[in-house]
C-alpha cells in the first residue's frame, strides 16, 4: 500500500503541474512543452520532472533555464492547489528517451526503405 503513495501523489503532480505551465506561467524561455514523467521519491520531499519541448527538434537552452528560474512560484501554486503536508522540491530534467526514440525510429525508418529500394 505504501508504495502506492508516490505513484498516486506524482499522478496529481504530474496534473496539477502540466496546467501550472500552460495557464500560469509567463516566463518566454518556457514555451510549449510536455511533461513526460514524474517520479516521486519514497519520502515524497522530492519530484523529479521530465520534460520535453513539443515539435521536437533542437532544444532551446533558456528552456531548463527558466523553468529553473520558476521552480520556487510552481512550488508554491502545487503546494496552495494540492493541499499536501510537505510540497515536493521540484527537479527538472531534459527527457532524452523519447527524443532517441524518434531518432532510432527514424533511422530503422530509413534503412528499411533502402532495403525495399534494393530489391
Amino acid at each position: 500500500m505504501a508504495q502506492k503513495r508516490p505513484q498516486q501523489v506524482a499522478s496529481l503532480v504530474h496534473g496539477e503541474l502540466a496546467r501550472l505551465l500552460r495557464e500560469d506561467l509567463s516566463d518566454p524561455r518556457v514555451g510549449q512543452l510536455s511533461i513526460t514523467d514524474v517520479s516521486m521519491s519514497a519520502d515524497l520531499k522530492r519530484a523529479r520532472v521530465r520534460v520535453l519541448p513539443l515539435g521536437g527538434g533542437e532544444v532551446d537552452p533558456q528552456l531548463m533555464r527558466g523553468l529553473e528560474a520558476a521552480r520556487g512560484y510552481l512550488r508554491h501554486k502545487l503546494g496552495r492547489s494540492l493541499g499536501l503536508r510537505f510540497t515536493p522540491a521540484l527537479d527538472f530534467e531534459l527527457d532524452r528517451n523519447l527524443a532517441h526514440a524518434v531518432q532510432l525510429t527514424s533511422m530503422l525508418g530509413r534503412l528499411v526503405s533502402e532495403e525495399g529500394a534494393e530489391e
